[in-house]
Order: C-alpha cells, then structure tokens, then sequence
C-alpha cells in the first residue's frame, strides 16, 4: 500500500484522558507502519469552566518521536481557519477528526469543510459519540453540522455507526477499540495490594474511570448492599474522579452501611498506577446506564480480567456472556445477581477465553482497516 501522510486532529499530551491516549496510540502505530502521522492538537480543549474535573492536563511526557502540533481553540475561530489552512499546506491524504462531543462540531465541522476542498485529501470522522450521554439543547443540530463535513466515518461500535446511519448515508465503518496496551504488563495481586496499601486476602470488585451519571456507579453501590457480597471477603474499590457531586454518592453508601466495604480513590489515576488496580481486582465491574465503546473494556481485556458490564451501548458486543464475563440489566438487583454468579462460579474459567478474545483487538488491525477504508 502506498505510505501515506495522516493528520488526526483531536486531544493529545499535554491534555490527559481515553481520547488524548487513543489519538497518540494509533499516530505511533501508524508511523511503525511507515506512515507519517502527525496529530494536530487543540490549545483550548474546554474552556475551564465548562470541564467538570479538576484539571485537563497530565504530569505525562507524549511518546517519542511523535510530532504533536497544538493550533486549534474550540471557542477560537481565527484557530479554526488557520488550523485548516496549515493542514492543507501539508496535502495530506487522510484527516481524520476525532468527534466526541457536539461542543467539538463548530471548530471540526469548519475545518471538515474546507479540507473537503481539497480532491487529494479524504476526511473521516472518527466518531466516539454522536448523540451526547449527557444530553443538551442543540446536540443535534450541532452533530448534522459536523456529519455534514466528512466524506466518511470510522465508528467503534454499532451504536454508533446505526447513529450516523440516521444521519446520513455517506460510508461508514465500525472497527471495535484496541486493547489499551501500553500500561505496562499484567502485575499480581500481591504486588498490586501492596502498591494500592490493600488487603490481598479480600476480592475486589473494580470500578475504573471518572463518575458521571450516566456510568452507574450508584447501582452498583446499592447492588452491592446486597447481603451475600456485603461481607469482610469483598469490597467494592472505586478510583477515579468525581466529575459530578461528590456528596450524593457518599450519602448512598452511609445510608446503606457501606463505608468499611467500599474503597474509595476518588483522583485521577496515574498512567504508572492503572495496572495496580486492574492487578487488585477480581473483577471489573461497568454498570453503565448508556454507553458507545469503552476503553475501560479494553483495559480489563489487556489486564485479563472478567467483566460485568450493563446491557446497552456497544458493551454488549465486547463482553461475550458467560465466556468473558456476564452481560446484565440496568437496575441494582439484576446486576447484584451477575456478581454473585461470578463468585460462586469458578472465577477462573474467564481465563482462557479472554486470552483468546483479546488477540482480535490491535492497534496493528485498525490502523490498516482505516487505511483499507479510504481506498
């Protein structure tokens, strides 16, 4: 195949998060394929009142060797011409925008439209989600501004391509997320216990990543009241931020008597610490009341561990029922029921056929199917 130059526009370091960490990782697997993929990355990703964590950067160097160039504002737009013009001047073959929140489609779907200018150049949206979780006035017609400056789309689960399919009917793919796999190697449950100051006797059951609504961390805290897993032999370990009052959920767990069987590391976590967690828990639990992909799933998947995740989004198409873990209802006592199976089953049969499952998601496959896309 003829070697061609890329631009992702979209997050990257200095800015942390799934987005930021995905747009590095396939840019560097790119160019190991002898392609020369530079990211063009924002210099205001939200304004800062707007963004509901505690800080939109990371203490972390990018990868070597990458060139990451920061033109775009998303409330700039000076930024937005300039950004497009700079792109041209490079007559890339492919750009891909890295859409995820209809906040991004002013600034993406300007530049979409002059780079579509361009006949040499094809632009696809790489979609994470078209229709917000978290939903707002002017969400769509925000999205039909971005959908209508691409020639094409690259979506990570079905959800969303049937999304863009009601859209609109330019091309569209699906390629299921990689595994996350450059957060080092699985670690053991001793030396993640010990690292995170916890008790390795004890099971862990592990929610990972920042608290908003729509992620369901209170039905898993009242499906965790349930008396058969409120026990001394398992916990509840919850780490990451709150992007939302931390007050309702630590009223939920007083109120059931939960406070000696949960531990709670509401920060961000460190890229060095993430394989401490995974290494802790028996179990990684996604008690989602809306989702597209999830990165949470390809870490677990790297890290080899089962999954209990919700019913909806494109979860269900990552975690196979009863082989790599269980696929449940969203509502407290249907997944209560899915954590007690897995304890009173074997918690070791996931074993081999999450080794097996894992092997389908590469960095390798999707960078040469995005590549197969546009020809």
């Amino acid at each position: 195949m003829h070697l061609k130059k890329i631009i992702i526009v979209g997050p990257a370091t200095p800015f942390r998060g799934g987005i930021a960490t995905f747009n590095e990782r396939i840019a560097v697997n790119l160019n190991k394929l002898g392609h020369d993929a530079i990211i063009i990355n924002y210099t205001t990703q939200y304004p800062s009142f707007l963004f509901p964590g505690k800080t939109q950067y990371t203490i972390n160097p990018p990868p070597e060797n990458l060139n990451i160039k920061r033109l775009l504002s998303s409330i700039n737009p000076i930024t937005w011409f300039k950004t497009a013009k700079y792109i041209r001047t490079l007559n890339p073959d492919l750009v891909l925008l890295r859409f995820w929140i209809p906040f991004m489609a002013p600034a993406l779907g300007t530049i979409g439209r002059i780079l579509m200018k361009n006949k040499n150049t094809k632009v696809i949206g790489f979609v994470d989600n078209l229709i917000p979780h978290e939903k707002r006035i002017g969400d769509t017609i925000l999205s039909k501004y971005f959908i209508n400056s691409c020639d094409g789309f690259i979506t990570l689960s079905n959800q969303v391509k049937n999304e863009i399919e009601n859209f609109s009917s330019k091309k569209c793919l699906m390629s299921p997320h990689p595994v996350y796999d450059h957060y080092g190697d699985k670690e053991s449950k001793i030396e993640s216990c010990k690292q995170l100051n916890l008790n390795p006797e004890v099971h862990y059951l592990l929610f990972f990543g920042f608290i908003r609504k729509y992620k369901g961390l209170d039905l898993l805290i009242k499906a965790f009241s349930e008396s058969q897993l409120n026990t001394k032999n398992y916990k509840l370990l919850i780490a990451g931020e709150f992007y939302e009052d931390e007050k309702t959920y630590l009223d939920l767990i007083i109120s059931l008597g939960l406070k000696e069987s949960i531990e709670l590391h509401s920060h961000y976590i460190a890229d060095a610490d993430i394989k401490f967690y995974f290494g802790a828990c028996d179990l990684v639990v996604q008690p989602y009341r809306s989702a597209t992909q999830s990165g949470i799933s390809q870490l677990a998947y790297h890290f080899e561990k089962p999954m209990v995740v919700t019913n909806v989004g494109g979860l269900p198409e990552i975690v196979k029922h009863e082989e790599t873990g269980f696929v449940t209802d969203v509502n407290p006592s249907s997944i209560s029921d899915a954590l007690i199976a897995f304890f009173n089953d074997d918690i070791n049969r996931f074993d081999t056929a999450i080794q097996q499952e894992k092997k389908k998601y590469s960095w390798t496959y999707l960078s040469e199917t995005i590549l197969d896309f546009i020809q």
